[in-house]
């Protein structure tokens, strides 16, 4: 399609000095939740991620294994996909900054902005956090009580020459890149600290290490090599072609949307965009810092931040091998505001899982399924031609279907699931419970038949709008009747519409060995 239009978004990328946890993953199910939908509406999606290989911590892990550094990095690179491939995570390219092609573009960008005149040379002295890898303000180490905010360890106190990158330059051209772009920082309640910094203190940024073994050389002085942030930061140019293939560079970029943690909003709300300017391109068009994941201690009931040093790090792993993938995306994109805050205990897993998936959505499927192969022998003759009547014909869906796709593009993800829930799934239960389909058909088959038939309706919509966010589970109560339009072509607004079929209603759905369909989503408790 030559007028289709294009959306290029991405995530954070990961230090694979350790393996992703709970916290980590959120973020991916939540941008490729995005992913999925715009590609359902039309879009040509490029959806990026990937991992952070150039740095000391990672070179010092593989060292502490007596491994190579490029091997472990990509036997860690293998690890995180396995993880992000069976939560369903459908990402178009998987970035190592340790790949030439990064390597290249990194070397291209830095020499411009050099050329530019936003780099000079100088020394640099302060407390040093060696797991953030930045120098920290005297008053963030005195504030925390001598010790980084984040790590809780001492920083140590260094001193070296370096390059800087006149970030302070910028002020005044972020200030008005803001104000002409107000949905640059999203969510909103973000905007007001990157202002705050912007206008009190806009620091210059040293962006080189010396004697250093692993990362990239600075072009124009090959004693050093590219610090951290001015290193990772540019995978969202190398991946899709800065300095290797410029064509496509110009077709994807600017970015839609950056996905990433909030802490690391600063990085990329200033000097991200000023880095841009300094390179003479474009930046992204916006930046979601989303929130964090805490861990509920079930034994003492405290919530807290996940942290190595708590030893409260949860691999996926753990929740998805024992209770399935889209069980997983549906607690935290249901139970974890995207734009703010969360919690996860496995208590409430269990609780979630069986209120709402195994009870509302997975029972409604049952019943509808149930009842049409084992009264009716899998079809509702008569109905070739019909469409489902509205249980609710007061319900304007067309309208709820529009509030859905708002919370969606908005990232409100839990804000969507939650009225689908309440508007479409439970109602679809409880117009079952009140007509009783499975006691009306021992009386009246014709009436337990249009019963059924209309509680299909419900279900193909709740099927539509959960695509993105449930896609397998989704496709398989979509797929299991013979619906007119493919499940490939379904977009969002087909779920406002009369459910169509080819032919009479037929049962496509695969069935147990004694004929009954297989449970959706099994109960915990």
């Amino acid at each position: 399609m030559p007028d289709q239009p294009r959306f290029y978004l991405t995530t954070a990328i990961d230090y694979p000095n350790s393996l992703p946890h709970i916290g980590t993953a959120f973020e991916k199910v939540g941008a490729d939740v995005q992913a999925r939908y715009r590609r359902m509406e039309g879009y040509n999606v490029f959806f990026l991620m990937g991992n952070d290989e150039n740095t000391v911590k990672v070179a010092r892990k593989a060292a502490q294994l007596g491994r190579d550094t490029q091997e472990y990095c990509n036997e860690m690179a293998a690890k995180f996909r396995e993880v992000w491939d069976t939560l369903g995570i459908q990402y178009d390219d998987f970035i190592q900054t340790s790949e030439p092609r990064h390597h290249i573009g990194c070397r291209k960008f830095i020499q411009r902005v050099y050329d530019n005149g936003h780099i000079y040379k100088g020394t640099y002295e302060g407390l040093y956090c060696e797991g953030c890898e930045e120098f920290k303000k005297e008053s963030e180490i005195k504030d925390a009580g001598g010790v980084c905010p984040n790590h809780k360890t001492p920083p140590i106190r260094r001193s070296e020459p370096c390059y800087f990158f006149a970030l302070s330059k910028f002020r005044d051209r972020l200030l008005k890149f803001y104000e002409e772009h107000p949905d640059f920082i999203q969510p909103e309640a973000r905007r007001n600290e990157i202002l705050s910094l912007v206008q009190t203190e806009l620091l210059d940024v040293n962006i080189s290490r010396r004697g250093e073994k692993w990362g990239i050389r600075v072009p124009f002085d090959e004693e050093y090599t590219i610090y951290v942030w001015f290193d990772a930061l540019l995978n969202y140019i190398t991946a899709i072609g800065y300095g290797t293939d410029e064509e496509r560079f110009r077709h994807w970029w600017p970015a839609d949307v950056h996905f990433i943690g909030k802490d690391i909003t600063r990085f990329h709300c200033a000097l991200w965009p000023a880095m841009c300017f300094a390179a003479g391109i474009e930046p992204p068009r916006k930046v979601f810092g989303h929130g964090f994941v805490y861990v509920k201690n079930e034994e003492t009931g405290v919530v807290e931040k996940i942290s190595k040093s708590l030893g409260n790090a949860i691999n996926p792993m753990d929740i998805i091998q024992k209770f399935g993938p889209e069980q997983f995306r549906y607690y935290f994109l249901s139970q974890c505001p995207f734009p703010s805050d969360g919690e996860f205990g496995w208590e409430r897993f269990a609780t979630v899982n069986d209120a709402d998936l195994a009870n509302k959505l997975g029972n409604l499927n049952s019943r509808v399924l149930t009842l049409i192969t084992g009264k009716y022998a899998k079809t509702l003759e008569g109905t070739a031609g019909h469409s489902p009547q509205p249980i609710d014909p007061a319900l304007d869906l067309a309208a709820l279907v529009e509030e859905i796709r708002g919370y969606v593009e908005t990232c409100r993800y839990h804000l969507a699931l939650q009225t689908i829930w309440q508007k479409i799934v439970t109602p679809a239960n409880v117009y079952l419970e009140s007509y009783a389909p499975w006691t009306l058909v021992k009386t009246d088959r014709e009436a337990a038949k249009q019963v059924v038939f209309n509680a299909v309706g419900p279900l193909r919509t709740a099927a539509i709008l959960c695509k993105p966010f449930l896609p397998k589970k989704a496709e398989t109560i979509y797929k299991s009747f013979n619906f007119t339009i493919p499940w490939e072509s379904v977009r969002y607004a087909d779920a406002a519409q009369p459910a169509q079929f080819t032919g009479d209603l037929h049962i496509l759905a695969e069935l147990d060995d004694k004929g009954k369909p297989k449970p959706l989503f099994p109960r915990i408790g």
